[in-house]
């Protein structure tokens, strides 16, 4: 959601020293799902082109399903 859209971008050169969210995603995409707000995804520009493999446009209703199936929910 909102400006967490932007690490799912692809091809992130990161400063050593510092973590690389495009790496974090894609372990958690090795047995999840990476789910990203279509509507934040719009207004911040990125195309799905950009987008690390496997991670998904995503709708609210999904995000309404997931966490009610889950079996804890992270609340930020």
């Amino acid at each position: 959601m909102a400006d967490a859209v932007g690490c799912a971008k692809n091809g992130q050169k990161m400063p050593e020293g510092y973590y690389n969210v495009q790496l974090m995603l894609g372990k958690i995409l090795r047995k999840g799902d990476v789910g990203l707000c279509g509507t934040c995804i719009d207004a911040r520009g990125p195309r799905d082109d950009e987008l690390i493999e496997g991670a998904r446009r995503g709708t609210m209703a999904q995000l309404a399903d997931g966490t009610a199936e889950a079996d804890k929910v992270l609340v930020f």
